[in-house]
């Protein structure tokens, strides 16, 4: 039985390889935020004519993971979106419940299990349009679940957009065109 993503279109500015692997990973592990700017101008720049949404959504870390690493990478390319396109951004309206095993630990197949009811949204979203943010999209597990919540708490419409997309080596793997 296939399985849908519950989001309706995503969009990722480039595919995870040399240089952008480097520069996300100097964000999210060397605290550079300088990049964070750099990056949303990178997604902004392949959103060519799309209808703007209501809100904006970055992927909310686990407590845990926040405080060690002293800021959310979502949420920092988030601000630079946000205040550019003029949709408001909402880094609390949604909330990572479980301290999930990182993603990146995991093979693709346990992926979306490690996701599954790891987030809560307070927020309604009747009749929105809500895009999710995140830096890298991978399996697309973690904003599958998110999109999946947000659904639940009635939004219409929900784009996932990512800075970069981990396109995986084997063809066995299905994928969602971009």
């Amino acid at each position: 039985m296939a399985s849908y993503p519950s989001w309706t279109r995503a969009i990722a500015a480039l595919r995870y390889a040399f240089p952008i692997d480097a520069i996300i990973h100097s964000l999210k592990y060397q605290e550079n935020l300088t990049v964070a700017p750099v990056l949303a101008n990178l997604l902004m720049a392949k959103m060519n004519h799309c209808a703007p949404p209501d809100v904006i959504i970055p992927v909310p870390l686990h407590p845990v993971r926040l405080q060690e690493r002293g800021f959310n990478q979502a949420l920092e390319i988030g601000r630079h979106l946000s205040k550019k396109m003029g949709v408001p951004l909402l880094p609390h309206a949604c909330v990572r419940t479980r301290d999930t095993l990182s993603q990146t630990e995991l093979s693709w197949k346990k992926r979306r299990s490690n996701l599954r009811n790891a987030f809560t949204c307070t927020t309604r979203f009747t009749q929105k349009h809500v895009a999710i943010l995140d830096d890298v999209m991978t399996s697309g597990a973690t904003l599958n679940e998110l999109a999946k919540v947000v659904r639940k708490q009635g939004a219409i419409e929900v784009s996932v957009w990512a800075i970069a997309r981990a396109i995986p080596s084997s063809a066995s793997i299905k994928t969602v065109e971009l």
